[in-house]
């Protein structure tokens, strides 16, 4: 069970570093000129390739947490681990928010400003920061 565990909080700390720093890449995205067209492509390589690899580590981050939840019995019928899949929950979706975003900087579209992008970036740090909470301080 602790191999489970070790890998299961790599994957999230890799899954999330990716969080962290893909909407930093929208910042910038956000505020480059117009007319700096190398510039905007090299940030869309930097995102999509950033997005596939953090995806890639989503996945087994995902199902190593099953593996303790279901496999393990850990947290199982317990209030904090409800609370904690919620909070996977909302960190999926913001993942998900993010290839949204992404596709809209594709295809030329995004309407967001680079502050708007600059709170957005602040989500998955609440997010992580409520997850390590509950999974150590078990508060209910």
């Amino acid at each position: 069970m602790l191999w489970v565990k070790s890998f299961h909080i790599i994957f999230i700390t890799s899954w999330f570093a990716g969080l962290f720093y893909l909407p930093r890449i929208f910042v910038n995205l956000a505020m480059v000129a117009p007319q700096s067209i190398a510039e905007r492509e090299r940030l869309l390589l930097m995102a999509r390739k950033l997005l596939r690899f953090t995806t890639l580590l989503a996945v087994p981050a995902m199902v190593l947490g099953l593996w303790l939840y279901l496999g393990y019995g850990i947290g199982r019928g317990s209030i904090w681990m409800q609370a904690k899949l919620a909070v996977v929950v909302l960190a999926i979706g913001y993942h998900h928010a993010c290839s949204r975003i992404l596709a809209k900087f594709i295809d030329n579209r995004n309407t967001r400003s680079h502050v708007w992008m600059r709170w957005f970036n602040e989500v998955p740090v609440l997010l992580l920061t409520v997850a390590v909470i509950l999974v150590i301080v078990k508060p209910f």
